[in-house]
């Protein structure tokens, strides 16, 4: 396996910074596009695209989204509807920039609900999806996490931890989150129920059981508003992040659903 770094030009002056690994089995697959929670990075994803590689044999994207790491940065206030923006307009544009005719977008948090746009706007070229803790609305837990954090950003040495990731950036990722959450238009306005209706390809539907960001509704509404070709699963004694807390449940679960949507169209 290897992979490359690059930066792609998006138009518009965004320029987002990729990371693309790829091997001989790869080949002629969809490719798999991993996108990051709402304070994550390339590097916060650790060893998980290289795993997440090696069980599904395909090649592997990793981004940052505008603002996040080597990509271009942002300006607070973020808009409220800053996730419909990331999900219709620059990922579509990535994709299409790098020539990605068939993928399967796997998001988590943030880029859960992120990929859940994206498969809506892009049917033709979304094949599958596979969403970790994503968010169809904001709940008691969500609101009540994000302030939990917020609070610990001021208090603790959280600040310090997340700028080992982000740098000079760390206040300003942190405040495009947590403000814009809390702020009553962007939190009660949220609402992707209408584009779940629209999404027309297998939907792997995860969180954690005791994701202390998100309600089991997030999982089986989504479920229900997908319909019949989705599934969901909650990751046993799991919290917010299951890629990391619970690696080998997640990649079980993605290898077996993978192969089984996916490897009937192949054949």
């Amino acid at each position: 396996m290897q992979y490359q770094d690059r930066l792609v030009d998006v138009g518009e002056g965004v320029h987002l910074s990729v990371r693309h690994y790829t091997q001989p089995s790869g080949e002629g697959r969809p490719t798999l596009i991993l996108l990051h929670e709402a304070l994550g990075c390339i590097a916060m994803w650790k060893r998980f695209p290289e795993q997440i590689a090696e069980v599904t044999g395909l090649n592997v994207l990793v981004y940052e989204r505008r603002g996040y790491g080597a990509s271009s940065p942002i300006t607070l206030p973020r808009p409220d509807d800053y996730l419909l923006e990331e999900g219709q307009l620059w990922l579509p544009r990535l994709l299409d920039k790098l020539g990605l005719q068939d993928v399967v977008l796997f998001g988590h948090s943030d880029g859960g609900s992120i990929a859940l746009i994206g498969a809506a706007s892009c049917p033709q070229q979304v094949k599958a999806i596979v969403t970790l803790a994503a968010h169809i609305y904001a709940d008691h837990l969500t609101l009540a996490g994000i302030e939990e954090a917020a609070e610990r950003y001021k208090t603790t040495n959280l600040a310090e931890k997340l700028a080992r990731y982000h740098g000079e950036r760390t206040d300003l990722i942190f405040r495009a989150w947590s403000e814009t959450w809390l702020r009553p238009s962007c939190n009660q306005g949220l609402n992707l129920r209408p584009q779940l209706a629209q999404i027309q390809c297998p939907s792997l539907i995860m969180q954690g059981d005791r994701d202390e960001y998100g309600v089991p509704e997030q999982v089986t509404d989504c479920c229900a508003g997908i319909g019949e070709h989705a599934r969901g699963y909650f990751v046993p004694d799991c919290g917010h992040v299951p890629h990391l807390e619970k690696p080998d449940a997640v990649l079980e679960q993605t290898q077996a659903f993978l192969q089984d949507v996916l490897e009937p169209a192949a054949g």
